[in-house]
């Protein structure tokens, strides 16, 4: 069976980005979701001294192991004053330590959500031109604006972004 990782690039317990990512991997068949949270890794901030005193902590080398089991990856980014949250990016650096080609150039499907009207456009954009440095093939991105406004009860429930994401979802699942 295929194994999909699941990441929120955020460490809010009332993630909506979590929230959007538990949707769309329900869409997904026939494959293993294994969903990280980063409040389940706790990392000090990278820093090269920290690093040559220290070594790589235990909890970044647990998940980079974790990472070479997948197939690909989901990942829904919180947007933080244009860019990737805080623990998210601390996250990237400490896996890069190991590993360069942090996401295996597996597939990726790359979202983001916010309360705000552009959906974390800024931050996707971000992302889209710096993953694929990072061994992403992302074959799809996907942003929903207007989170609160759009997504209820577990549902999107706005047609055209519930059909698009249905779309994509499907794409991606034929990469694996």
């Amino acid at each position: 069976m295929k194994k999909i990782i699941t990441i929120a690039g955020s460490n809010s317990q009332k993630s909506i980005n979590k929230s959007l990512l538990a949707y769309t991997s329900g869409l997904l068949k026939n494959v293993e979701v294994i969903s990280i949270d980063l409040n389940d890794y706790l990392l000090p901030i990278y820093g090269a001294d920290f690093e040559a005193e220290n070594g790589i902590p235990t909890a970044i080398k647990r998940l980079d192991e974790l990472f070479d089991t997948a197939d690909g990856f989901m990942v829904s980014l919180a947007e933080h004053n244009g860019s990737y949250a805080a623990v998210f990016k601390n996250t990237l650096d400490w896996l890069s330590r190991i590993n360069m080609k942090v996401w295996r150039e597996k597939p990726m499907l790359l979202m983001a959500t916010s309360p705000g009207g552009r959906g974390g456009a800024s931050v996707l954009q971000a992302a889209s031109t710096y993953f694929p440095f990072m061994g992403a093939d992302i074959s799809d991105t996907f942003s929903l604006p207007s989170f609160y406004e759009n997504f209820r009860e577990g549902n999107i429930i706005e047609e055209n972004f519930r059909k698009e994401l249905y779309d994509k979802t499907a794409r991606f699942s034929k990469e694996q």
